[in-house]
């Protein structure tokens, strides 16, 4: 984690016990986005072709092998999609309404849903707009049956600019709106010129030319501009993972169209732009755990990803020649490692779920490119034993025939009920509120200078007695809860999310319609904050929620 991180919530001091209060009635908070997602089937969306990369229809059941963790496991359910049709399959087969489980009826067209989630933190302002135009103008391909809803990141906070429509013109209104919106990519450009400056300026014209391939450590300033870069990734990661946990459970096939303005899979080779210097850096996390959020979100809901590449492949971050800086002494490669390191990112995503990476050309037939590969596929669907340990469970599909491919999803996450709270409190965060929590009676006290750079807020938070479990313990009744608390300030520096046990004491049982009081104190760093709150009930189940703006 960086240190801009760390110093976010910095600690959760003693808190005091509890105390009965007059009885309240906490306002009503409006639907807003974050959710506990409830996951009992896993669905599967393959797509099977033939050597020319065509694909093979007719399949049934009987000709797909399914295991997980290298175990295999019986297709309780499935389905053949042809054209955007539903077929008779055969094999197993849905069986009236399930929970998770596509009610697809052979014969009936099966929509999409398009979850379009727009970079605007990574992304150029006329990269971005030239993507989002040809999308606006590819809205007549959507079907009777489709729908699209489109969410904006601009590093601190998740925007809806449309929910579930299949209106063409409500969308293309929406998506003229995405690009009127402040587009961060400049900034990110000068703090990488800004990094390569001050090599200049201490006589080092850039890192290729170091010339210290056996150097398998990050220098200081390497280290510095990599850990911004790994706190930046981590948001918009976490960012795109909100975005499909509020758009949980739309009918027909899920799909994200998940606009990227240049997100780096190896850090440290970005940083230097040496392929050939192996770097050995611990304190800076790899790819695969950064965007771990949103394969693993996407694959526990069933969305299948198309991951577009909104530079494309040109000059620097599309910069007017003029404005590029003059490549250093062997930096020859130096675009090339960059573009390759990038696009992997999309590629990578993009194989876990399922779906393709849209790169270079392909980025202005978004819609086009992801519908036809929607269009046909086989919908299967397993029930696992599900552990709740936190743990990846690799899927692998086979089909009985040496001559096909497969392409499906590449694993599920088997997550705990304390991980699912969690990522809810962190969807709160990004969109403001959370839709299927109960609000959260929550008051905040004016921050006080806490050391150089941070300061203290106490917040107090109140919860009807009658909604928590209270056990007999001796003469007292006591609950045991789990405080969640979550922080993004307003440079987009996030806090992971922070777990305090929680001992509520009463001396007796509370009458009716009193409310439960607690209080602590939190640190924070010396910026407007945005924090989410939530308090957990495990014996219940239950989670109180309030996200608030907090001013220095």
């Amino acid at each position: 984690m960086s240190p801009g991180a760390k110093s976010l919530v910095a600690a959760l001091l003693a808190g005091v016990g509890a105390a009965v209060a007059a009885a309240q009635t906490p306002a009503a908070q409006a639907p807003v986005f974050g959710e506990i997602v409830e996951v009992r089937v896993v669905n599967l969306e393959v797509v099977v072709t033939d050597r020319d990369g065509l694909p093979v229809t007719g399949l049934a059941a009987g000709d797909f092998r399914l295991l997980v963790d290298g175990e295999e496991v019986p297709v309780a359910y499935f389905t053949e999609v042809r054209g955007g049709q539903a077929i008779e399959g055969g094999g197993a087969a849905t069986e009236g309404a399930v929970a998770g489980v596509p009610d697809l009826v052979p014969g009936t067209p099966v929509g999409t849903s398009y979850l379009v989630f727009i970079d605007d933190y990574f992304s150029i302002a006329r990269d971005r707009n030239r993507v989002l135009a040809a999308l606006a103008q590819d809205l007549s391909r959507l079907g009777p049956e489709d729908r699209m809803a489109i969410v904006a990141w601009d590093g601190s906070g998740l925007e809806m600019l449309s929910t579930w429509s299949g209106s063409s013109n409500e969308l293309e209104r929406a998506l003229q709106k995405a690009q009127r919106r402040r587009a961060h990519g400049l900034a990110r450009e000068s703090e990488r010129k800004t990094f390569l400056g001050g090599l200049t300026r201490r006589g080092q014209p850039g890192t290729f030319a170091r010339g210290r391939p056996l150097d398998n450590r990050l220098e200081i300033d390497e280290l510095r501009y990599a850990e911004m870069l790994e706190n930046q990734l981590r948001n918009v990661s976490s960012a795109a993972a909100a975005a499909l946990r509020g758009f949980a459970n739309p009918p027909g096939r899920k799909v994200m169209l998940l606009l990227s303005g240049g997100w780096p899979y190896d850090i440290p080779e970005f940083v230097t732009q040496q392929s050939g210097r192996v770097i050995v850096e611990s304190q800076v996390e790899h790819g695969s755990k950064l965007f771990a959020p949103v394969v693993e979100t996407s694959n526990r809901l069933g969305y299948t990803v198309y991951a577009v590449d909104v530079p494309g492949l040109g000059n620097e971050a599309g910069i007017d020649a003029s404005e590029a800086e003059a490549p250093a002494p062997g930096d020859g490669f130096g675009p090339f490692v960059r573009e390759s390191n990038l696009q992997y990112t999309l590629q990578h995503v993009a194989a876990q779920t399922g779906g393709r990476a849209l790169l270079n050309a392909t980025r202005t037939t978004v819609l086009a490119s992801a519908a036809a590969d929607t269009r046909t596929y086989y919908w299967l669907g397993f029930v696992p034993a599900w552990q709740g340990d936190d743990r990846a469970r690799k899927i692998d599909v086979e089909v009985r025939r040496a001559d096909l491919r497969v392409r499906s999803r590449a694993s599920y996450l088997d997550s705990s009920r304390g991980r699912e709270v969690s990522m809810a409190v962190e969807s709160a965060l990004m969109f403001g509120g959370a839709s299927n929590m109960r609000p959260l009676a929550l008051s905040v006290s004016r921050p006080v200078r806490a050391s150089i750079g941070t300061m203290r807020v106490g917040i107090e938070l109140n919860v009807p007695a009658g909604e928590l479990t209270l056990l007999p313990v001796g003469q007292q009744q006591v609950a045991q809860l789990e405080l969640r608390v979550a922080a993004i300030d307003e440079h987009g520096g996030r806090s992971e999310v922070t777990v305090l046990p929680v001992r509520l004491v009463l001396d007796a049982v509370p009458p009716p319609g009193q409310l439960v009081g607690y209080r602590t104190l939190l640190e924070l760093r010396k910026a407007r904050n945005r924090i989410a709150v939530a308090l957990y009930d495990p014996a219940a189940g239950t989670i109180w929620s309030k996200t608030v703006e907090i001013e220095p």
